[in-house]
């Protein structure tokens, strides 16, 4: 402590002697303060609180005896040194006795009282040091002893024998055991039977630092009756880590073992947490059935015992027919409860050790182990499977009936792996699929093979759209009187490397069956603007690119934000772009294409209704959507239909049109028959062999740099082609 920051009172009657002690401390760096007597000397203490008090004894009125006895009734302890004349024994013990530190006779030696007040201090400061020492210990171990009853964890300290000495309140709430049930009782009273050994290598554990026990999964016995948080088995799964405790700062040889300290960590909510990810990785959500990555597991170890065991097993493939109609007509939700009722169903048919999985959609596996008779195993309960599902299921207030067709292969005979196991049921399935429906059949040689076309056909598109083979021809819309090009038809085509061309119509239906039309009508879109936008750079006309959109993509939520993008990345403007849909794709989701075609329509993107009148042709919806052009299916403009001047139809569609104010496209016109026929009824665009063939993009850069087609007169010869699909 600095001396000016120690506070020093001189209290005595004589003035002189005060002002020659007080010059004296001054002298050797002490600031003091003085009192003229015991009954200033008490003013000066209730003020100020002294470390140090040179104090006469004898002193009028209240004397030194007394000061003393007032110090002590206001609790304050300043180390007090007598400075007195009196000189006996009897006064020197009686001012000891009342607290004085040390007592000097009148006159002192100068050395002797610096002496006296620098230890008094130094005295003084230590005693100072102590009680904020003392108060600093006594708040960290109040502080210390709130953390530990009040942490998470279980906190314990054993003694060398392994019983706890201390546990913190943690217990209670985990386990429902009271402190001081547990102090003085083996550890063992808490950990489950089967993690007894390793808790006795664990839970008192000897070593410290990095051998010490970190972060061990054991199990602890919650105290029966108590209403705590456990796992069904009353058990309480923790984490813990401890340590030795020992004489020393680390465990070695002259260090005593003193005990155990640890800490247990509730990990209750991990585990779960950890079921629930592993459940979701190996279960169907909606059926909780096992998935196909659980199914092959356990295919794999049953295959593995059939053929340890020269046992048989059954694998069944079951589809769900007519599943998409109640759908698609009632809406998911009324589909999930109905798989979820299905299941329930199919568990209660299978036996122990079977195997009930959820291949996807309104498919299921089961795995059948230990078949000793395909008779009286698999037959079975492929029948019971079909009677089951023959009762009527009720969801929402529908009575809803439902059946299943099924396909079995056997181990070894259909297959030694699980991958032809499966497959061959798959064909199986399909197998009764064609032939009605509703039954099972086992796997045969002799079957088709559907599964191979179609695996070939998804292969084949991915490869297609990864390696290019799609490309695109451009058929011309021509006005039928100027003869002047007003756009192009986008047209796709496949060039297999091993099958050559392949049509529209022979991948198209399985396209949209499986989603993959998505990324072709993607891949036709990006194509068919990426070309227009270099016509329009090279300054070319302006004209309208049409291209398909199929009901599957229309009824993505996205599609708008898609072609907008793509309208924007290529630079070409929305009225460059003519989108031509079906009568049934907007049959679908009436509310729904509505609002998307809007503001399709709302970026100048037009309309068309592809193949119109062999759909719903319904006024209603022409007059609800933002449709600008019809185009008349081919097949009405056929010559057949001429020789029989049954004309109703296109009389029909371009008069309704002009009512409307739509424009009309007519297709697959090849004749000038045909031609003159259009210009008789107003039709003022077609599009066909006889104004050209499907075109690569260069071609039409060409066509567009010419004049207008010379239109063919009445002599000339129409040509014949197949039609030109999607």
């Amino acid at each position: 402590m600095n001396k000016n920051e120690q506070n020093i009172l001189i209290v005595d009657d004589d003035h002189t002697l005060l002002s020659s002690l007080k010059e004296l401390l001054a002298i050797n760096g002490y600031e003091t303060d003085t009192a003229i007597g015991g009954e200033e000397a008490i003013c000066c203490i209730n003020k100020k609180e002294y470390d140090l008090i040179l104090l006469d004894l004898h002193m009028p009125h209240v004397n030194g005896y007394d000061v003393m006895q007032h110090i002590k009734s206001i609790n304050q302890t300043p180390a007090v040194v007598i400075v007195s004349g009196e000189t006996s024994f009897e006064s020197a013990r009686k001012a000891c006795s009342v607290g004085a530190y040390d007592f000097l006779s009148k006159p002192y030696k100068t050395e002797e009282l610096l002496i006296t007040v620098k230890h008094a201090l130094k005295e003084k400061h230590l005693k100072k040091q102590n009680l904020i020492m003392q108060k600093q210990l006594k708040e960290s171990e109040r502080l210390h002893r709130y953390l530990v009853n009040t942490s998470p964890d279980i906190i314990y300290i054993l003694d060398p024998s392994g019983y706890f000495t201390f546990i913190n309140e943690r217990i209670e709430n985990l386990l429902g055991f009271g402190k001081e049930e547990l102090i003085g009782k083996h550890y063992s009273i808490l950990v489950h039977h089967e993690d007894m050994e390793q808790a006795k290598y664990i839970f008192n554990e000897r070593r410290v630092g990095e051998r010490a026990s970190t972060n061990i999964e054991l199990r602890l016995n919650c105290k029966d009756g108590a209403k705590v948080r456990h796992f069904e088995n009353k058990t309480l799964p923790i984490e813990l880590s401890s340590m030795g405790i020992y004489t020393g700062s680390n465990e070695g040889k002259n260090d005593t073992y003193l005990g155990t300290y640890g800490v247990a960590r509730d990990i209750t909510e991990r585990k779960i947490a950890e079921e629930t990810i592993t459940f979701q990785a190996y279960h169907d959500l909606l059926t909780r059935l096992p998935n196909r990555a659980l199914l092959r597991d356990r295919l794999g170890l049953a295959i593995s015992h059939a053929k340890r065991e020269e046992e048989m097993l059954a694998v069944m493939f079951l589809d769900l027919d007519r599943f998409k109609n109640i759908n698609d007509s009632l809406g998911h939700i009324i589909g999930d409860e109905l798989l979820q009722q299905v299941s329930s169903r199919l568990k209660g048919c299978l036996r122990e050790g079977d195997t009930l999985a959820r291949f996807g959609g309104d498919e299921f596996t089961l795995m059948l182990p230990k078949i000793s008779n395909r008779k009286t195993d698999a037959e079975k309960i492929a029948e019971k499977i079909i009677h089951v599902l023959k009762q009527p299921f009720f969801v929402d207030e529908n009575e809803l009936y439902i059946s299943a067709s099924i396909g079995i292969s056997l181990y070894p005979q259909d297959g030694d792996n699980m991958d032809a196991l499966i497959k061959n049921a798959d064909i199986a399935m399909y197998h009764v699929k064609g032939q009605g429906k509703n039954g099972y059949q086992f796997f045969s040689g002799d079957m088709d093979r559907p599964y191979f076309k179609n695996l070939s056909l998804d292969t084949g598109i991915h490869n297609a759209l990864e390696f290019e083979e799609f490309t695109l021809l451009y058929q011309p819309q021509v006005n039928v009187k100027s003869g002047k090009i007003i756009g192009v038809e986008a047209l796709l085509r496949w060039q297999h490397p091993q099958h050559g061309n392949i049509l529209p119509n022979e991948f198209i239906p399985f396209a949209e069956e499986t989603g993959l039309i998505i990324e072709i009508d993607n891949w036709v879109l990006r194509n068919a603007l990426s070309e227009i936008s270099q016509w329009i750079k090279s300054g070319l006309p302006t004209i309208r690119m049409a291209i398909n959109i199929s009901a599957r993509h229309l009824a993505e939520d996205d599609i708008v934000e898609k072609i907008t993008q793509a309208l924007n990345e290529f630079k070409v403007p929305g009225r460059c772009l003519e989108i031509e849909i079906t009568e049934n794709a907007i049959m679908d989701d009436m509310d729904g294409v509505i609002h998307k075609l809007k503001k399709l329509s709302a970026l100048g993107i037009t309309i068309a209704i592809d193949d119109f009148g062999t759909g719903y042709s319904s006024l209603a919806y022409l007059h609800k959507l933002p449709i600008h052009t019809l185009k008349i299916d081919r097949s009405f403009l056929q010559d057949d239909r001429f020789n029989n001047d049954d004309h109703t139809i296109v009389n029909t569609i371009v008069a309704m049109a002009k009512g409307l104010k739509l424009n009309v496209v007519a297709e697959g016109i090849e004749t000038q028959r045909q031609l003159d026929y259009l210009r008789k009824i107003g039709c003022n665009d077609a599009q066909g062999f006889l104004f050209g063939k499907p075109v690569k993009a260069k071609t039409v850069a060409k066509l567009l740099a010419q004049k207008p087609f010379a239109l063919p007169d009445a002599n000339k010869t129409g040509l014949s082609s197949p039609r030109n699909q999607h």
